[in-house]
């Protein structure tokens, strides 16, 4: 058995530096956060990495909220900050998917959606969008009095869970693009599990440690998953499939439903 053992831990170490190299790709991409030149990036199945991406994103944003906390600053004011540094570290990445998107929807020629979308100018609609998810975003977490962190990072695991639904589920609509990629490395559904088990486990650790709120927890989970889903489905629905704009438009989406969703409770 000894002479099988330095290829079992051969292979432990070149499956952990793949790893390592598609969670680091995936912070480049999805976010504004510095990546050293020495590492090595593998871009190819990023998307499998997204809800990690989002829990780490969610994490810094509850340790920023809580450091503002500590400095005695009021919720709204610390609230603004905290949805505004949120936009700064993925770049306004997903929020744009999400503005382009909008201009696509208001389109009446289903035929000439996809050109709106591509236009670099934002429209009126686009704008509007942006407009309510801030506002969404920011009354929701506002109305948050505890359970702030695990909700950030709860919403920002589901939103790129969503995101990596619709990539695996539906047809992407365009030749090339930031999401054709992404399309290209998914080949089974068992991609899936891995951020689903990261959001479930949000859940749990809530349930566990939270004051014993399963409610709370149960609420988390479902809504989630079911946001997720169905704002990817309903995506697809209105344009017969999704492009890189609209796995943003997921992200975002599923994120600010969710966080008012958790306020609800």
């Amino acid at each position: 058995m000894d002479k099988y053992k330095p290829h079992f831990w051969e292979a432990i170490v070149q499956t952990s530096k793949k790893l390592g190299a598609g969670l680091a790709a995936a912070i480049a991409f999805y976010t504004c956060l510095p990546v050293p030149l020495s590492w090595t990036l593998e871009f190819r199945g990023i998307a499998r990495f997204a809800p990690a991406v989002g829990l780490g994103v969610g994490a810094l944003l509850a340790l920023f909220d809580a450091l503002l906390h500590l400095l005695d600053m009021p919720i709204l004011t610390r609230t603004v900050l905290i949805v505004g540094i949120w936009i700064a570290i993925t770049g306004g990445l997903h929020l744009d998917g999400a503005m382009d998107t909008a201009d696509g929807l208001a389109v009446q020629d289903p035929q000439r959606r996809l050109e709106v979308m591509a236009d670099s100018r934002t429209g009126a609609f686009g704008t509007m969008a942006a407009i309510a998810i801030i506002l969404l975003k920011t009354a929701a977490l506002n109305d948050l009095d505890s359970s702030r962190a695990i909700a950030l990072m709860a919403a920002a695991t589901w939103g790129r869970w969503g995101q990596l639904v619709a990539i695996a589920r539906y047809p992407y609509l365009k030749a090339t693009g930031k999401g054709a990629f992404h399309k290209e490395s998914m080949h089974s559904p068992w991609d899936l599990l891995p951020g689903l088990a990261i959001a479930i486990a949000l859940s749990v650790i809530q349930g566990s440690v939270g004051g014993g709120d399963w409610s709370l927890a149960i609420g988390m989970a479902s809504a989630g998953s079911a946001i997720a889903i169905l704002t990817g489905a309903w995506f697809n629905q209105q344009l017969g499939g999704h492009t890189g704009d609209t796995y943003g438009a997921v992200v975002e989406w599923t994120e600010a439903l969710l966080l008012c969703v958790l306020a609800g409770f």
